[in-house]
């Protein structure tokens, strides 16, 4: 038995821990996510696979019917160009917030914190009224002599395109500022001092050691891209479905489950395989050198 002296000298047995030891204190934990998030995907997965008709007939419908392959590509196309898109305005913008002062940093976080917190519904509506052919950036585009006549920016991948990367954009840059605030100044300053120039500097420097966070970022934007559904829905329209839509409609509209949990399980899939990758690749790295 472990003691211990007090303060008049005494020996005394160590009081004993308290909680459960073992798996006893997380089961309270382990029973909620089960009750409330792995029992209702695997009813879901199971339905895939059960409706209307035992077997994998679902699934094979997805792979087979070329409509339902082009919403996969549609899906996967805008995901990976937000995230791209994301990544190259991000990047900056965090860098820039790493260096600020700190009074003029707190000012841009509070304005980023506003732009997440207000309605999703609101804000791609106020993208569709600007993305209209009598919208304000039409407008402002044939008044600087760019185009000539309105582009076509809502109803199709390109307002799509647009309204999510807007929405994705604090999702990337507040991981990549975690990552970028860490990296001491002095190992850039190593680096000119040794010759670098500003483009050896960021692309063997920089670059690298703020990989984990573009890495995180990059993963975050991309697998909520891949399972948005409002967005999509009022900038695509019916021409530029995306699968989260395409789960939306089988469920809602025609009450196919089968046909629903199949399109679910494909999101899962991507989702686990893409995480996968980011920890065989990223995952073990050491954010900002340290």
């Amino acid at each position: 038995m472990s003691t211990y002296s007090d303060a008049s000298g005494a020996i005394a047995p160590l009081p004993k821990a308290r909680g459960a030891t073992g798996f006893g204190g997380v089961l309270p934990a382990l029973a909620f996510v089960t009750i409330f998030f792995i029992a209702p995907v695997a009813v879901l997965l199971l339905r895939s696979v059960l409706e209307p008709v035992p077997g994998f007939g679902n699934y094979a419908q997805l792979i087979g019917s070329a409509t339902y392959l082009k919403i996969f590509a549609n899906t996967f196309i805008v995901s990976g160009l937000v995230t791209v898109i994301s990544l190259l305005i991000g990047f900056p913008v965090a860098w820039a917030l790493a260096i600020m002062p700190g009074r003029l940093t707190s000012v841009i976080f509070a304005i980023l914190l506003l732009s997440m917190w207000t309605n999703l519904l609101a804000r791609t509506y106020a993208w569709m009224v600007l993305l209209q052919r009598t919208g304000l950036i039409n407008k402002m585009l044939i008044g600087m002599g760019l185009i000539d006549k309105p582009l076509a920016l809502v109803n199709n991948l390109t307002g799509v395109t647009i309204g999510m990367t807007y929405i994705m954009l604090p999702f990337i840059i507040l991981p990549l500022y975690g990552v970028i605030k860490k990296i001491d100044p002095s190992t850039l300053q190593a680096a000119a001092l040794c010759g670098a120039n500003r483009w050896q500097c960021l692309t063997r420097v920089l670059l690298p050691l703020a990989m984990p966070g573009m890495a995180a970022g990059a993963l975050m934007v991309f697998v909520m891209s891949l399972g948005y559904f409002v967005t999509p829905s009022l900038l695509g329209g019916t021409a530029n479905m995306m699968l989260a839509e395409l789960i939306a409609q089988f469920v809602q509209s025609l009450v196919n489950w089968g046909m629903g949990g199949a399109a679910a399980l494909v999101l899962l899939v991507v989702t686990l395989l893409l995480y996968a990758v980011q920890l065989r690749f990223v995952g073990n790295q050491n954010p900002g050198g340290r």
